[in-house]
C-alpha cells in the first residue's frame, strides 16, 4: 500500500513538471512574436527652417605680373647693345637696347635726298609763280592760262613736298624701333639676345622676344569661379589666399574685376583682385589657394549631407509624415561645412531625417531618437 501511494507522488511530479516547463516556453515565444511584428526604424530628425548657407569657396589661384610686354625687333637687324640684364630695374622711357640695320640708314639718305629736291623744286616753282602774279597786275603782260599753269605746276610740286617729308618721317619712325625703351617700370625677367644678334621677323630665333618686362610693385591675382557660385560673387568683395613658399602668412585682396561672362571651356568665371606687392614677398607665377566668403544670398532649407540620399534613379530626403517615412525628390544646391541647399516641395516645419538611407522604404514607421 505505501508503495502504491510512492508511486502515484511520482507520477503526479512527473506529470506537473512539464506544465511548468511549457509556461516558459509560451511566454519567450510570443514576446518574439511580438519583436517581429514590430517594424518601428529609430531615426535622428529635425524641423525645417529657411535660412542662408554662409560659404567658403576654396580655388586654386594664379598670380599674373599686373602687366608685362614682350619686345621683339620690328624688322631685321643686328642686336648693337643690349643695356639691361635677368632682374634689372628698369624705369619708363629707359634705353634696354639698341639695333642697328645699316639699310635703314640708306632709306634715310634716300628720303632726306628726296626731299631736299622736293624743296628745291617747290621754291623754283612757287617763286615763277609769285613774279607772273605781279606782272599779271599789269593788263596785257600775262595771259590768265600761262598763270593758270605756274598755279597748278605750284600747287603739284607743294604736293610732292608734302609727300617727301611724309616719307622722311616714316623713315625716321622706323628707325626709332631701332632703340628697345622700357614702356613702362618694372624689372627685365627674361633676356634672350646678346650683341651681335641677328633678330627680327625672319631671322634665327625671332619667335622668342629679345627682352620680357614685368611690374611686380603690383600684381593680379586670377581665379576661376564654377558656374554653381557665381550667383554669390556680387556679395564677395575681399579674399585671403595662402602660398605654399610662405605657408605662415595669409594674404587679403580685394575683389577688383568680375569677368561678366563664363569660360566656354572651363565654364567658369574669371574673379581679378590687385595685390600690393611693395615688399615683394610674392612672385608672378606663384600658385595660390584662395578662400572667398560667399553669403547666402537668398533664403532656403538648409540640411546636413547626411540627410540627402543619392541612388541610380533620383536624390531625395525623407520626410516623417504621422511617424511615417515619406520620400520627397529635392535638387541640390551649394554646399559648405557639411550642409547642402535643397529645393523641393518642403515647407517650413517639416520634419526630416538626417541619417536616412534608401533602405528605408516609404511607409516605414520611424522612431526619433534623441543624440
Amino acid at each position: 500500500m505505501q508503495h502504491i501511494k510512492s508511486l502515484r507522488y511520482t507520477l503526479v511530479a512527473a506529470l506537473a513538471m512539464p506544465a511548468g516547463l511549457l509556461l516558459p516556453s509560451c511566454h519567450t515565444t510570443k514576446a518574439e512574436d511580438e519583436k517581429k511584428t514590430d517594424n518601428t526604424v529609430q531615426v535622428k530628425e529635425m524641423s525645417l527652417e529657411k535660412t542662408q548657407l554662409d560659404n567658403v569657396l576654396e580655388l586654386p589661384g594664379e598670380i599674373k605680373p599686373y602687366q608685362f610686354a614682350d619686345l621683339y625687333a620690328k624688322f631685321t637687324s643686328y642686336v648693337k647693345t643690349v643695356n639691361v640684364d635677368m632682374g634689372s630695374q628698369v624705369t619708363t622711357g629707359q634705353v634696354l637696347a639698341t639695333l642697328e640695320a645699316p639699310e635703314m640708314n640708306t632709306q634715310l639718305l634716300e628720303a632726306q635726298s628726296r626731299l631736299h629736291n622736293k624743296e628745291a623744286v617747290y621754291q623754283a616753282s612757287h617763286s615763277t609763280y609769285e613774279r607772273m602774279l605781279k606782272t599779271s597786275k599789269v593788263p596785257g603782260t600775262v595771259s590768265p592760262n600761262d598763270l593758270e599753269i605756274a598755279f597748278s605746276k605750284m600747287s603739284a610740286d607743294s604736293a610732292e613736298l608734302l609727300s617727301a617729308r611724309s616719307s622722311l618721317r616714316e623713315v625716321q619712325e622706323l628707325l626709332s624701333y631701332l632703340t628697345i625703351r622700357a614702356p613702362f617700370s618694372g624689372i627685365i625677367t627674361l633676356r634672350n639676345v646678346h650683341p651681335g644678334t641677328y633678330v627680327g621677323p625672319a631671322g634665327k630665333g625671332s619667335d622668342k622676344p629679345l627682352l620680357r618686362l614685368e611690374e611686380q610693385q603690383k600684381l593680379r591675382l586670377s581665379i576661376a569661379v564654377p558656374e554653381s557660385y557665381t550667383g554669390s560673387l556680387q556679395e564677395a568683395s575681399l579674399v585671403h589666399f595662402t602660398v605654399r613658399s610662405l605657408p605662415g602668412d595669409t594674404f587679403t585682396a580685394k575683389v577688383n574685376r568680375v569677368a561678366g561672362s563664363l569660360d566656354t571651356k572651363l565654364r567658369a568665371e574669371m574673379l581679378e583682385m590687385d595685390i600690393n606687392n611693395s615688399n615683394k614677398k610674392l612672385l608672378p607665377g606663384m600658385y595660390a589657394e584662395v578662400h572667398i566668403d560667399l553669403p547666402g544670398n537668398h533664403e532656403t532649407f538648409v540640411v546636413p549631407k547626411s540627410a540627402v540620399i543619392t541612388n541610380s534613379e533620383q536624390v531625395f530626403v525623407i520626410k516623417v509624415v504621422n511617424n511615417k517615412a515619406v520620400w520627397v525628390n529635392v535638387r541640390k544646391g551649394n554646399e559648405s561645412n557639411g550642409k547642402v541647399e535643397v529645393f523641393g516641395n518642403l515647407n517650413n516645419g517639416d520634419v526630416i531625417v538626417i541619417n536616412g538611407s534608401d533602405e528605408l522604404k516609404e511607409g516605414t514607421s520611424v522612431q526619433a531618437v534623441k543624440e
